[in-house]
């Protein structure tokens, strides 16, 4: 059978990490957030973690081979998965090319892209509120979560064209409950 791969996909604010658990939990998959193991990697003061930290701090995205190589190690590590939710990865064409790459060899191809759409005000408010909480210094700045939000229309969402053409991009409205948001994305999974 199959693996059930799936790229969970929108800017810092979407609700990805709040909606990956859900889908992790129905069906089964392998979460591949790189902000946790990046976390992960900072908490633990490595050098990695480190360096990533403070690129993260100035709302800047961390090197490609980083990303790569983590995920690839964590994808190694549980080969055996139904699936993959990847969160927060790809973020560019040259790190989508790179999983493609790797999931291709192994015949275990993205099967969809997820897409939460979320206007520009409401992922600034969401940040915002998550910084009271978070402890994340990126999320309790509004000049600095405008420029993470900026980065990713630059960087990251031309994404979506990449995996329209493959026929995978599917844009998940992100506003609602939390509850309407799941029921979308089960929908869009089919």
């Amino acid at each position: 059978m199959s693996k059930l791969n799936i790229v969970l996909f929108g800017p810092p604010g979407a609700g990805k990490g709040t909606q990956s658990n859900f889908l992790i939990e129905k069906y089964k998959l392998v979460h591949l957030s790189t902000g946790d193991l990046l976390r992960a990697e900072m908490k633990a003061e490595t050098e990695l973690g480190l360096a990533a930290k403070e690129l993260m701090d100035n709302g800047d995205l961390v090197a490609d081979t980083i990303v790569i190589g983590m995920i690839r190690n964590m994808m190694d590590a549980y080969n055996d998965a139904p699936g993959f939710i990847f969160d927060g990865f790809p973020r560019t064409e040259a790190q989508a090319k790179a999983l493609d790459d790797m999931l291709n060899a192994k015949s275990e191809p993205i099967v969809a892209m997820l897409s939460l759409e979320v206007p520009e005000e409401e992922l600034v408010k969401r940040l915002l509120e998550r910084g009271k909480t978070s402890g994340r210094v990126d999320d309790q700045d509004e000049v600095t979560a405008r420029k993470r939000i900026a980065v990713y229309m630059r960087e990251t969402s031309p994404l979506k064209d990449y995996y329209k053409a493959q026929g995978k991009y599917k844009a998940i409205d992100g506003v609602g409950s939390m509850a309407e948001i799941t029921e979308r994305l089960v929908k869009a999974i089919g």
